[in-house]
């Protein structure tokens, strides 16, 4: 016969573990999302379209030799003009679609689409 108290323990751990959720070890958290990067590289915003889920970081980079911006067309967020190595960074709180662009050259265009969390567009 198994003991009650072994039963009772091994009972706890299976719904500690059942809680965390699947691939989650008992005890942890889910960790934030990483942020993201868009590179500005040769007068371009790389990617040029980026899909994140609401709560995202995403950072730009100035990897040009020249200073670049990003503003969305909304007023949603807008940078101090960047110079090369320089960074800035969003945190996208609402779902939808952020056209963005460089103040400095107009051409210059960048698109993030932001999903609701847990998957549902």
């Amino acid at each position: 016969m198994i003991p009650k108290r072994a039963v009772l323990g091994a009972l706890a751990a299976a719904i500690m573990f059942a809680a965390a959720g699947p691939g989650a070890v008992a005890g942890e958290t889910a960790a934030a999302p990483s942020p993201t990067v868009v590179d500005i590289r040769n007068f371009q915003f790389q990617p040029a379209t980026l899909t994140v889920t609401a709560g995202t970081t995403v950072m730009w980079k100035n990897d040009d030799g020249s200073p670049h911006s990003v503003a969305a067309q909304t007023g949603a967020f807008r940078s101090e003009p960047l110079d090369t190595n320089d960074s800035f960074s969003f945190t996208f709180a609402k779902p939808g679609t952020y056209v963005y662009g460089c103040t400095f050259h107009p051409m210059m265009l960048g698109k993030i689409v932001v999903k609701p969390k847990g998957g549902a567009s």
